[in-house]
């Protein structure tokens, strides 16, 4: 059973339907307390809509019920920042620090894979771990969007359902230093949530410093079947993406002196 208020799970976008399994190796109270900071990182990280800032009180209050920890203190910080905004400031920095910036969006597969035929293969494969898991996204974000990790990393349990976020640490450690790196409150969330993984070991730290330097591999093509648009950029979901004109067709013509389509070669 949920440990977050009943008003809490109408707020989670992904709509994953899968029991919580909690494994041996934790106490019902550990699991619990487990569930419920990824399931709080998991809403705070979504995009601050009327819904989600109309229960900045039950989010608060969710956070204040965390057994002490460093992950608690770095979730009240930044619910307290988020209950003194106003709605449209809270807007305004989310599309700032999530969707303007390539160095802390969230869309995970980006920082390991960049714009190339790997990260399509990387979101099939994440979907099919949901499907495999009875998992069923509603296809309202990608499957590779931290808030939809998170859910199935809160239902899923440490095992199976942390392993997207133990593939992506190097990623995660990104948007925590980009977002401390712009002052964001944002990036308390971030930190609570590296407080559940493994240290980072020395490769990590060398292969963040890399990605800071050099930016994720781009080969911007092999997107398939989810699409790009731009100049390598990814489509968010519900994108419209114009179609790229095609050339003008130039066909023979028995009038050449008077026809705009005359063929010319």
């Amino acid at each position: 059973m949920s440990p977050l208020p009943a008003t809490i799970p109408a707020l989670v976008r992904t709509r994953v339907r899968a029991a919580v399994r909690r494994p041996a190796r934790l106490t019902p109270e550990e699991a619990e307390s487990r569930t419920l900071l990824l399931r709080l990182c998991s809403l705070l990280l979504q995009y601050p809509d009327a819904e989600l800032t109309s229960c900045r009180p039950v989010l608060t209050a969710s956070v204040q019920s965390l057994s002490p920890s460093s992950a608690a203190e770095d979730l009240a910080a930044f619910t307290s920042w988020f209950t003194d905004q106003e709605p449209e400031a809270l807007e305004r920095h989310y599309v700032e620090m999530f969707d303007l910036r390539r160095k802390s969006s969230l869309y995970l597969t980006y920082y390991l894979h960049g714009d190339t035929r790997r990260r399509g293969m990387a979101l099939l494969t994440l979907n099919q771990r949901y499907k495999a898991a009875g998992w069923d996204v509603d296809g309202g974000e990608l499957p590779d969007h931290l808030p939809v990790v998170l859910e199935f990393a809160a239902l899923a349990g440490p095992g199976g359902g942390e392993a997207p976020l133990r593939q992506h640490r190097r990623g995660l450690e990104l948007i925590h230093r980009a977002l401390t790196d712009a002052g964001s409150p944002y990036r308390h969330v971030l930190a609570a949530l590296l407080t559940l993984l493994p240290a980072p070991t020395e490769a990590d730290r060398a292969a963040v410093a890399q990605l800071v330097a050099e930016g994720p591999p781009n080969e911007e093509v092999g997107l398939d079947p989810y699409g790009t648009y731009g100049e390598g950029e990814f489509a968010p979901p519900g994108t419209f993406v114009p179609p790229v004109p095609a050339p003008p067709t130039r066909v023979p013509s028995a009038h050449p002196t008077t026809s705009p389509l005359e063929d010319t070669r």
